[in-house]
């Protein structure tokens, strides 16, 4: 049995060319790399932007315009007849002054044209005085959405960290198996040359090493079937992690699933205790610090503020300005400046305005309700993440305790065979049941140890 534990502490066999990561650096690389952070991380930056942007609108809108247009034919044109505008006594003055082509000239109809070309050019600055509280909120909204895509990376941040955490237990679980079936395999070779040698001495019979012999091709056949889970857990964390090389191993050494179970077991109980003593206070646990609840909250501000604006899209808004404009039409330079304000009252929105508004408190009331059903909700899974903390180191230490009977069981059955007193299915059944329970106490360790993880992010820690 020492063999057999000591073969197990080992670890899995790596090569000194592959690359070894702990549980941190893999949790390090998934936070890094992977494509949800990288996704939440844009998300900031957008909100970071927007923000800004809604500051712009503090300052005055400025425009420029400049029109140069050259027409077919004058825009403005029209026609004089000068002798209708003549009084009789003027034109008598006139034919005596006048010469006859001048007094013929007056009596025909005269064409003017205007403004076949020209350039006009200004330049404007608008100052919003009052806009119904819209940019005001309009910027607290922006700032709002900021935080909430602070807190929304911080929840991608928490799942990926949990599914780094989860593959890596996983392959370490395999891995352990697999060392399991190693150290199963050099107990079924011992025993292989037992029966051989007691078949040769004609103390055995040759259906005992028959047996040993199906059993090996068991457990070859488990060998198979874990490389290849190994193989395709190692992918899925490689992509996961943003992993170059799908060669690299895991160092657990520092968490090693010890079957032994006597420095675990102090370790464990150690964790365990600082647990209790954290949750001691579970029931009043205020749920404010977690990023669920604060979401959530953040939820319920953006909503006022959208019913604050709705408010402020049917209010009057009120600004100044000043220009600067020039213009050539009369073929004259002209330019001149001017300030002036402008009053916009929304009359016609003012009916469906109303409906907008009634649906944005509407909007409001259930983001409140929602906190305060999701703030229970939130508790609920704080004492259900402990639960499972209890539950599973219980189920952890049933585990070491069935591999601690299941190896006197292995050893009993092993010298009765020795002895004649026991048959080679009784041996075979117990050590069956041996690498039962080291399999059971491998995915109980890794149960254990996700479970914890569950549970400090289910308490903000």
């Amino acid at each position: 049995m020492k063999k057999i534990l000591s073969l197990i502490a080992l670890g899995c066999v790596m090569s000194a060319s592959a690359q070894t990561y702990t549980l941190e650096q893999i949790k390090d690389s998934a936070l890094q790399n992977n494509f949800a952070i990288r996704s939440a991380k844009y998300g900031v930056e957008a909100a970071q932007q927007q923000r800004k942007e809604a500051f712009t609108k503090y300052f005055p809108s400025v425009s420029g315009t400049g029109v140069w247009f050259n027409a077919n034919k004058g825009m403005a044109q029209t026609t004089i007849n000068p002798s209708a505008s003549i009084s009789p006594e003027l034109g008598a003055a006139l034919a005596q002054s006048l010469p006859q082509e001048a007094l013929a000239a007056l009596a025909n109809p005269i064409s003017i044209s205007m403004m076949k070309n020209g350039t006009i050019g200004s330049l404007m600055a608008v100052q919003p005085v009052f806009a119904g509280g819209q940019i005001i909120n309009g910027n607290k909204l922006a700032k709002v959405g900021e935080e909430v895509s602070k807190l929304q990376l911080q929840l991608s941040e928490n799942e990926v960290e949990k599914t780094a955490e989860q593959y890596f237990w996983q392959l370490a679980s395999l891995q352990e198996k697999m060392n399991t079936i190693n150290a199963v395999d050099t107990l079924l070779r011992d025993i292989h040359k037992d029966v051989d040698v007691a078949v040769r001495a004609g103390v055995a019979m040759r259906n005992d090493l028959l047996q040993v012999q199906l059993r090996q091709n068991d457990i070859q056949s488990q060998r198979l079937k874990l490389q290849n889970g190994i193989s395709i857990v190692r992918l899925l964390l490689s992509q996961y992690c943003g992993l170059r090389d799908t060669s690299f191993a895991i160092d657990h050494s520092s968490l090693t699933i010890d079957h032994s179970a006597t420095q675990m077991e102090k370790a464990n109980n150690g964790q365990l205790s600082m647990f209790r003593s954290s949750s001691a206070g579970l029931q009043g646990k205020n749920v404010q610090c977690l990023p669920e609840y604060q979401l959530l909250d953040k939820q319920v501000e953006a909503a006022k503020l959208q019913k604050q604006m709705a408010v402020g899209q049917n209010l009057p808004t009120l600004a100044v300005g000043a220009g600067y404009n020039y213009h050539n039409l009369l073929d004259n330079n002209h330019s001149f400046a001017m300030v002036f304000a402008t009053v916009s009252v929304p009359i016609s929105d003012w009916w469906g305005g109303s409906h907008a508004i009634k649906r944005k408190k509407i909007e409001h009331q259930k983001a409140v309700e929602q906190l305060e059903d999701n703030a229970q909700l939130l508790k609920i899974r704080m004492q259900n993440a402990w639960n499972g903390v209890e539950e599973s180191y219980q189920q952890l230490q049933l585990a070491k305790r069935s591999i601690e009977q299941a190896d006197e069981n292995l050893r009993l059955n092993r010298n009765y065979y020795r002895a004649g007193t026991s048959k080679m299915s009784d041996l075979l059944e117990a050590q069956l049941l041996y690498q039962q329970a080291l399999d059971k106490h491998t995915d109980a360790f890794a149960d254990y140890q996700n479970k914890l993880l569950e549970y400090k992010q289910a308490t903000g820690q």
